[in-house]
């Protein structure tokens, strides 16, 4: 039997949920098809659980430093199984939470495997989803209007290397780990390798840390990327750049890993007890139908315009699969923009330079915009300043005086170009960037804003003081 709707959004996580409930708001027929659970990878695989860990990471090194604070306390335990009890709750609490919105707005949830079929006796183009249910059920027609792609991706692997989920990970894996080992190899430098550095190395664990680029983080600003390296290594994170895992030469046996790194001409030997591979993800468009449709593909990715239409003008893709940001964020906001185009709102399509990037390790890096590097490329003239944390009181009082704000501008029109950050809750510091970039505002303005006493929100003031040579509190 076919049940006929307005829109079916083919996946749950925070670009399919957003966009089913957006358009449900606006009085369109819904339908959700996701074949795990709502909430997708960034829910239960990803964003929630391992910055869950992280934070337990940090609370155990602060714990660890406590005498620092003046608190002098016992023998400091670390026990996993609380740590991953206390990230089971977080991811149960926030499923509930995602089940229960997309009740309350009235989209129906279908689990199972999702996949579009060609032109048929329900449709004249293609577009009907056939859902092969999850509980074995028969399998149900949905004949959409429009359709929106949300799928996702998955993790990554180097050519030839077998990960087996034990010994050799993913970091899927790596979450839902027992016991923590020794020692770990991280092959991959980039976001999701430096995080799992950061938080093993405050668990304990001997951290080897493998990029092929030539330095941390390649798409950061290099000053942010070279105070990472930094401080990684007086954590006594070792830090190998410029180094290529050799695949074949990587050997799994039952708790320990051997491999061999190519770097600067010659060969190093590593061993540990695990390795976590983190070298980028790859979009889920496989077993989804997309061969009955005109829907291009680039290295894998479904090809989109601004409105994040296909070649399939009905059929939008958001999200992981369309070769953006792979970024829970812009998978929301692309969903909204989709819903938006759809409803004929004629929406601003996504600048990418509006995007905020998020670093959860210790210390946090957040950034929007160009880097210098990037904004040289393109021919800006540029100005930089940078402010220290360490000259702000709240960052004393925190203990936390590592990083910098540094800002990016056009010398010739005083624009924001970018804004990069290391420190202290630089994640959460990024928002107030975020909205200059969208105010367009200059440096001369965000000195004018009044930043309480004592946040670390003054460095933000402080640096855009000193792009105009007037800093108060620099060192």
């Amino acid at each position: 039997m076919a049940e006929n709707v307005d829109l079916v959004v083919l996946g749950a996580g925070p670009g399919g949920y957003v966009a089913a409930i957006r358009a449900a708001q606006a009085g369109l027929k819904t339908a959700v098809v996701e074949k795990e659970k709502v909430g997708g990878v960034c829910l239960h695989k990803g964003c929630i659980p391992s910055k869950s860990l992280l934070r337990s990471a940090e609370v155990y090194h602060e714990m660890k430093n406590s005498e620092d604070f003046g608190i002098r306390v016992g023998d400091i335990q670390l026990d996993i199984d609380l740590v991953q009890s206390r990230k089971n709750k977080v991811k149960q609490q926030l499923h509930q939470g995602v089940r229960q919105l997309l009740k309350k707005n009235g989209v129906e949830v279908y689990e199972g495997i999702g996949r579009i079929l060609g032109p048929s006796i329900f449709s004249p183009q293609p577009g009907t989803i056939s859902v092969e249910k999850a509980d074995g059920g028969e399998n149900v027609m949905l004949v959409p209007q429009q359709v929106i792609i949300a799928t996702g991706s998955r993790p990554r692997s180097l050519p030839g290397l077998e990960v087996d989920g034990t010994t050799v990970m993913f970091s899927d894996h790596a979450l839902e780990m027992e016991s923590l080992p020794q020692s770990i190899v991280i092959v991959g430098g980039g976001v999701i390798g430096i995080e799992w550095a950061s938080m093993l190395n405050d668990f304990g664990v001997e951290v080897t840390l493998v990029e092929f680029a030539d330095r941390l983080l390649p798409f950061e600003d290099p000053d942010v990327s070279k105070e990472m390296a930094r401080l990684l290594k007086k954590r006594k994170v070792k830090v190998m750049t410029g180094a290529k895992v050799l695949s074949e030469t990587v050997k799994a046996m039952e708790g320990r890993v051997t491999l061999q790194v190519e770097r600067e001409g010659g060969v190093t030997d590593l061993e540990a007890e695990r390795m976590l591979v983190s070298v980028g993800r790859q979009p889920n468009t496989e077993d989804i139908g997309l061969q009955n449709t005109s829907i291009q593909l680039e290295k894998g990715f479904i090809q989109v315009n601004e409105y994040m239409q296909t070649e399939e003008s009905h059929i939008y893709a958001i999200g992981d699969v369309n070769g953006g940001y792979q970024l829970a964020h812009v998978a929301s906001h692309e969903g909204i923009l989709a819903v938006e185009h759809i409803l004929g709102k004629n929406p601003n399509p996504l600048d990418p330079q509006m995007v905020p990037r998020c670093t959860y390790s210790r210390p946090e890096i957040g950034s929007i915009g160009l880097t210098e590097e990037e904004a040289l490329a393109k021919g800006y003239q540029v100005k930089t300043g940078k402010f220290p944390f360490r000259a702000v009181g709240k960052s004393l009082v925190f203990g936390e005086t590592d990083g910098f704000i540094k800002l990016v501008t056009d010398e010739k029109t005083d624009d924001i170009l970018g804004v990069h950050m290391i420190g202290p809750h630089a994640t959460d510091l990024i928002s107030e960037a975020g909205l200059a970039k969208v105010l367009d505002a200059t440096p001369w303005e965000i000195s004018q804003v009044i930043h309480p006493h004592p946040t670390l929100s003054e460095a933000f003031g402080e640096v855009a003081m000193a792009m105009e040579g007037k800093p108060i509190h620099s060192v």
